[in-house]
């Protein structure tokens, strides 16, 4: 068994399966339509096609404990120890217990959900207190590793390392806990080096963020500790998503044996490794392959790249710059997509072989890899629209003073105290997603469509008025999601046919890609918001997905400035909002969830993030008169660190996810002296749960005393497309109730 890391590796691999399979094994499992030891068999599958496809590309090193039934912070916490008592003391076995912390249970909420760094994939996050006992567990990193070497194929376990499960973990302090977890950690390696493993992953992306020097000192500390221990394996520390800073010298002063740099999001590394003064004999394992786009890697570019950490290190292995986890699986299965586009592009698969052929070329000292491809073709260019862009004025950025719209807005709109609303979509049946199959392959007519879709509009819409609710929403049955829906209609948007990854648990979304210039053919909406508005004399929402959102949640460009595609983006949208106004739609929700999700990790590059991000918003929702009320939506990220910029969105209204937070968000709010609508969400959708009246009420209590009713709307945390109708209506039922008993005091 070598002890040499080798030339090439990957961080890590999509997990879900080429056709989903995991998600709808998962899904059976909770419907008990499927028993644990077939969930089990069918992972096991999708594990071992993994670790196949890995070696047959010809890696040199392979790693395991990256399938996760729903997250790799929760499989973490679970190898620690670290489960809340809460969740313990529910008497289910191991397997439904650690579902019990995803999803919650009738008597428990679930762990928190939030975003992973700048990705749109989400992580539970840990809870730690000062009596959490951390325990070794690495049953589930040794099991991987023997199901490997079952195929002949020797692996690397990885585990999120521990500075950054702390430094993402919720709790009173929970960083004053690393001396404690470092001794689990130092349990987990020697188990791990007697059954045979020469090397491990741990993972510890927290430090490409600004740290303290604490926090920087506690790396250096853990990490001395642990490359100090008598029998071991070999320790590779990966980071990602962007530049180590000054972590980066305090980590390669440790006795780990490799150290992994993003160069493609951190190129800053580079000139960090060069004033590192001699690496002692360390492999560098340079991330030289983007892990979170889709474009070919321009190779001759990371040759040069690459060869430079030659002439700084001992020994230096290619990989990708972060898990393939965010990219689909094969670009190969789009047979429909346009040539001059397939051939740009690389997933998770042609990415293998990009990694190895730039390992083989560092190891051989050649140049010979392929040229780079040739312009962006000029049809993806639209002058119209660079037109536009260049015509704009600071008052296309603007609407009138808030206190004058919402005089005007009451004036037009007449809701009650506390109003009542939902956040878009409603649940989303087989019934809709195999009309939605038949219409795509032909086998259902655009007049039965559209007459199938207009029949669950006009059901959303009796029910919406059934239960009471203020302000109602046409539910969204057209649509597959809420980003990809737009990139269909949009000029310079390309869509897949199995272009899945993973956003979190089971839910999977395919990103549309943004290959050119972004113009607007025709409306996109208002046929079936009017539709709506004609059913029902309150007032429908129309629902649009907002310019950061679309940009975040696809796979962009990367020949111009994010800054310069996301006003294309925003100008597509005002003229969306327009055309909504003037068929008589009094209000408007643009949705951007992902605000707080694409912010730049250091503090030094985020306010010239935020200015062009508000200002793509702006440019959005300006176009519109001052009595339509503009929504927009958040949700499951730490939206303190934006809270300036959701003020200077300028929204009349902000839904945002508050249920699993317990509020925390209103605090932030008062600080800044927010003056705005807001509606704090009191039902967490992601979890089955329906949460009783009492718990809504008392929720709702809670945002009263923090903001004065006038302002405060009562709606869910998210869409509802991924619940069922039974729980839908018991759940709204009580949110509407609960808004009544409030009004009531």
């Amino acid at each position: 068994m070598t002890t040499s890391f080798g030339q090439s590796t990957v961080l890590g691999y999509p997990r879900i399966g080429a056709h989903r399979e995991l998600k709808k094994a998962v899904e059976a499992y909770w419907a008990g339509k499927l028993d644990a030891t077939g969930l089990h068999e069918t992972a096991a599958e999708l594990r071992a096609q993994v670790w196949r496809t890995l070696r047959d590309a010809c890696l040199d090193a392979i790693p395991s404990n990256t399938f996760s039934y729903y997250d790799q912070m929760l499989d973490t916490a679970v190898a620690l120890g670290a489960v809340p008592h809460r969740f313990a003391r529910l008497g289910l076995d191991d397997l439904d217990t650690y579902f019990a912390m995803a999803r919650g249970v009738d008597t428990e909420p679930a762990l928190e959900l939030t975003k992973w760094f700048d990705t749109n994939y989400h992580y539970l996050v840990p809870e730690i207190d000062p009596d959490t006992s951390f325990t070794a567990r690495p049953a589930k990193a040794l099991s991987e590793y023997a199901e490997a070497r079952a195929l002949g194929i020797t692996t690397r376990p990885v585990l999120i390392g521990p500075a950054t499960f702390l430094l993402l973990a919720k709790g009173a302090d929970p960083f004053a806990r690393l001396d404690d977890l470092v001794d689990t950690y130092a349990g987990i390696l020697t188990a791990l080096a007697g059954a045979g493993v020469p090397w491990v992953q741990l993972d510890e992306p927290a430090y490409v963020a600004d740290r303290t020097p604490a926090e920087i000192d506690g790396l250096h500390r853990a990490y001395q500790r642990l490359g100090d221990l008598p029998n071991r394996p070999r320790i590779f520390v990966a980071t990602y998503f962007g530049d180590l800073a000054d972590a980066l010298p305090a980590l390669l002063d440790t006795p780990v044996d490799a150290v992994g740099v993003d160069l493609v999001a951190g190129p800053g590394n580079l000139e960090r490794l060069a004033g590192a003064g001699p690496l002692g004999g360390k492999t560098i394992v340079a991330g030289l392959v983007d892990g979170r786009n889709i474009w070919r890697t321009d190779l001759r570019a990371a040759v040069a790249a690459g060869a430079t950490v030659a002439a700084l290190a001992d020994h230096v292995a290619v990989s990708t710059s972060c898990s393939l986890l965010h990219v689909p699986v094969d670009v190969t299965a789009e047979t429909r997509l346009d040539p001059r586009l397939s051939e740009r592009l690389a997933f998770a698969r042609q990415k293998l072989d990009e990694v190895v052929l730039l390992g083989r070329a560092l190891r051989d000292g050649t140049t010979a890899v392929p040229a780079p491809l040739p312009a962006t073709p000029a049809s993806w260019r639209h002058d119209e629209i660079r037109g536009r862009l260049a015509a704009l004025r600071p008052d296309d950025r603007s609407r009138g003073a808030y206190p004058d719209r919402a005089t005007r807005q009451r004036q037009r709109l007449g809701l009650p105290a506390l109003p009542t609303t939902t956040i878009g979509s409603f649940p989303q049946t087989p019934e809709l997603r195999a009309a939605r199959a038949a219409h795509r392959a032909g086998t259902l007519d655009d007049a039965g469509y559209t007459a199938r879709m207009r029949a669950e509009v006009a059901h959303v819409i009796r029910l919406q008025e059934d239960l009471g609710l203020d302000v109602l929403v046409h539910g969204e049955p057209e649509r597959n999601d809420m980003v990809q829906y737009f990139g269909e209609q949009l000029d310079g948007f390309a869509a897949t046919d199995h272009g899945w990854v993973q956003s979190y648990g089971t839910r999977c979304v395919r990103p549309p890609i943004i290959h050119g210039d972004v113009a607007r053919p025709e409306p996109m909406t208002v046929a079936w918001s009017t539709y709506a508005q004609s059913l029902t004399s309150k007032p429908v929402k129309g629902m649009l997905t907002g310019p950061v959102t679309i940009l975040a949640w696809s796979f962009v460009r990367d020949d111009q400035p994010l800054a310069d595609t996301a006003d294309q983006v925003a100008l597509a949208l005002r003229d969306e909002c327009r055309d909504l106004e003037a068929a008589g739609i009094r209000v408007i929700q643009v949705d951007e969830p992902a605000l707080r999700e694409t912010l730049p990790l250091r503090r030094s590059q985020q306010q010239t993030y935020l200015d062009w991000a508000v200002g793509a918003f702006r440019l959005a929702t300006s176009g519109v008169a001052d009595d339509t009320q503009i929504h927009t939506h958040l949700c499951y990220s730490e939206f303190g660190e934006v809270i300036a910029a959701i003020d200077a969105l300028d929204a009349d209204v902000t839904s945002i996810e508050a249920s699993r937070s317990k509020m925390e968000i209103l605090d932030d709010l008062a600080i800044i002296g927010y003056h705005r609508g807001i509606g704090p969400g009191v039902w967490d959708i992601h979890s089955p749960r329906v949460p009783p009246h009492d718990e809504v009420v008392d929720a709702l209590r809670r945002a009263v005393a923090a903001v004065p009713a006038h302002r405060l709307w009562v709606n869910p945390d998210c869409g509802l497309k991924t619940r069922g109708y039974p729980e839908v209506e018991a759940s709204l039922r009580h949110l509407v109730a609960a808004a009544a008993a409030v009004r009531q005091g």
